[in-house]
């Protein structure tokens, strides 16, 4: 099992190598000492992020708010003070948390595995969604009702992703063809009738629910 990555941001190399000597027997430590020394290290997709505030050059609002866009894991400040406004700027940038300086490494280690556990919920639950009594799994690719599996094709799931994805917004055919099949699909929008059809022979077996409605003469939606 692969081990989280945190990128350890601060000027301060006394603070970064005690970060790294502690917590590295249970993550990959990535460093970086400068604001843009960080922006270089982000594309190395880390797990959550321990941020210096006051930084020369480049400050950890600055760097937080040039990242946010882009990442969406866990950012934890570090920083020698914390006043309100502090707080208020350091949230509005994107901030998930503050640990003060000097602080303890115990009650460091527990609120990082505790965002980090925060941030695996929040991924498993957005891989699975519920409408009723039917679930899909899309990282799995696979519906259920009550605990029984529906088997859908590759196609038949793609259609249920994109629709349920977006729930209550309406497609055409076209448009469904062309994002499930893409342009160079070789078919025709008719397609997307007759795996409608199959889908919705499928779902039928199971629930009376029809959740794929037409929309006449317009497309279909995802309703549940």
């Amino acid at each position: 099992m692969m081990k989280p990555k945190l990128l350890v941001v601060d000027d301060e190399s006394g603070i970064v190598d005690m970060v790294r000597s502690y917590f590295q027997s249970e993550y990959e430590i990535l460093t970086a000492y400068s604001g843009r020394e960080a922006l270089e290290k982000v594309p190395a997709r880390p797990d959550l992020i321990l941020l210096d505030i006051n930084m020369p050059e480049m400050d950890g609002l600055t760097v937080c708010r040039k990242i946010r866009e882009y990442v969406s894991c866990p950012v934890l400040f570090l920083t020698a003070r914390i006043e309100s406004t502090d707080q208020i700027a350091g949230f509005r940038a994107g901030a998930d948390d503050y640990i003060v300086k000097p602080f303890d490494l115990d009650e460091l280690g527990a609120r990082i595995a505790a965002h980090l556990r925060r941030e695996q919920r929040r991924q498993v639950s957005a891989a699975v969604r519920f409408f009723g009594d039917l679930s899909i799994d899309y990282s799995a690719r696979t519906v259920h009702r009550n605990g029984e599996n529906i088997p859908l094709s590759k196609r038949e799931f793609d259609i249920v992703e994109l629709l349920s994805m977006n729930a209550g917004q309406v497609f055409d055919r076209e448009r469904i063809y062309e994002l499930v099949w893409g342009l160079d699909g070789g078919g025709s929008s008719d397609t997307v009738m007759e795996h409608i059809r199959k889908i919705r022979s499928k779902l039928s077996v199971v629930s009376l629910d029809s959740y794929i409605e037409t929309v006449w003469g317009v497309g279909y939606k995802w309703v549940g």
